[in-house]
């Protein structure tokens, strides 16, 4: 099977990094590291979670058509190198994006060499939603507030995606995501 592209979309805290963690336990699937302009929070390893850049590096690989797409999440700009996409199609693995809906539109319009499946990941419920986002603690409620209200209008664009996955149980949602993909998934623990 040639390598595929599954985009992870959805709200804040549903959980589509978590989603996608579950996947990439699977060797035949990689993540293309994310860049941004954020800084790092504690224990994040540039060139690991993300590429950190400033934003005046960032700025220049947009003008130079470096990203296949971005976006300006919470005053931070967020894009994914084509070089890291590029990287993991081409060693035969299934290329797993997590982004913002915003880079999502941005995505649609670029030239990827790959059958790509959209998958927005959702939250049972918003009072879960607004569960998953205390429980993290990255932010104060004030912005917990900001998410709910942006989270709100990005389930809007969720048609546009060939599977709205709600994100019940971690295992069970890649399980579905996958099957309707027409991929296979293998957990592979580290304990096993």
């Amino acid at each position: 099977m040639k390598p595929r592209l599954l985009v992870l979309s959805g709200t804040s805290g549903a959980g589509k990094t978590t989603v996608a963690e579950r996947l990439l336990a699977d060797p035949r699937y990689g993540r293309a590291r994310t860049a941004t302009t954020r800084a790092p929070r504690d224990g994040e390893v540039d060139g690991v979670e993300y590429d950190f850049l400033t934003e005046e590096a960032f700025r220049a690989g947009l003008a130079q058509g470096a990203f296949v797409e971005h976006a300006d999440v919470y005053g931070n700009l967020y894009g994914t190198p084509r070089a890291n996409l590029e990287a993991i199609l081409d060693s035969g693995r299934h290329c797993v994006l997590v982004v913002d809906v915003q880079g999502v539109r941005n995505l649609r319009q670029q030239a990827i060499e790959a059958y790509t499946t959209y998958v927005f990941v959702e939250a049972p419920s918003p009072e879960e939603l607004k569960r998953r986002l205390e429980r993290r603690g990255k932010d104060d409620p004030a912005a917990i507030e900001r998410r709910l209200e942006a989270a709100a209008k990005e389930r809007e664009e969720a048609e546009g995606f060939d599977l709205v996955l709600t994100n019940d149980d971690v295992e069970s949602a890649v399980r579905r995501m996958v099957a309707h993909a027409g991929l296979d998934w293998t957990p592979h623990r580290a304990e096993e």
